[in-house]
């Protein structure tokens, strides 16, 4: 399945690309540029995503890396870009993929269901993003930052994996006792 998964996903990029001539491009709420689907694979062996209960990617485009995830665990993504996440939910209802893309502003979304969170930031984590991770993380959930551009300040820094060279840490939430 993961290969049918970065097949669509090429595809869909290649379409992209004629269209806009990039991958990378705004969207109403930021910059939408996506993760690069190998290393996230590679990640996710590596820190063995089967043994967490349900993933969420913040900001996740066009879903890649939630198609992915659900070969491992219970994947959500959330993003607010609506011609995104359509894109993303035509490729995972045409792979009969069990996962869920929400459109919606991932502020409106409550994090504490959640053991594992993802995500490739376009921009830092002190516009609202990193209080809202403490409030509702849970002690014992580990956020994925993608790349070191963006890093969250108070979330507890973890591993870094590097992966491909590209640098991916865990943060988890140090206030949070349940």
């Amino acid at each position: 399945m993961i290969e049918k998964i970065k097949k669509a996903f090429v595809e869909f990029d290649a379409e992209i690309k004629n269209k806009f001539f990039f991958v990378v491009r705004d969207t109403e709420k930021g910059i939408w540029g996506p993760s690069n689907i190998d290393v996230v694979i590679d990640l996710f062996k590596k820190i063995k995503l089967e043994k967490y209960k349900h993933f969420i990617d913040i900001g996740a485009g066009d879903g890649r890396i939630v198609a992915i995830a659900s070969t491992f665990t219970n994947a959500t993504g959330i993003e607010s870009d609506k011609n995104l996440v359509d894109s993303g939910n035509k490729i995972i209802k045409k792979l009969n993929i069990n996962a869920e893309l929400i459109c919606d502003d991932f502020f409106n979304h409550n994090f504490s269901t959640y053991d594992i969170l993802f995500i490739n930031p376009d921009k830092g984590f002190h516009h609202g993003l990193e209080d809202k991770l403490l409030k509702e993380m849970k002690k014992d959930a580990i956020l994925l930052v993608y790349n070191t551009i963006f890093m969250p300040r108070f979330l507890k820094r973890g591993t870094t994996h590097w992966i491909q060279q590209v640098p991916i840490t865990e943060f988890s939430n140090p206030y949070k006792s349940t």
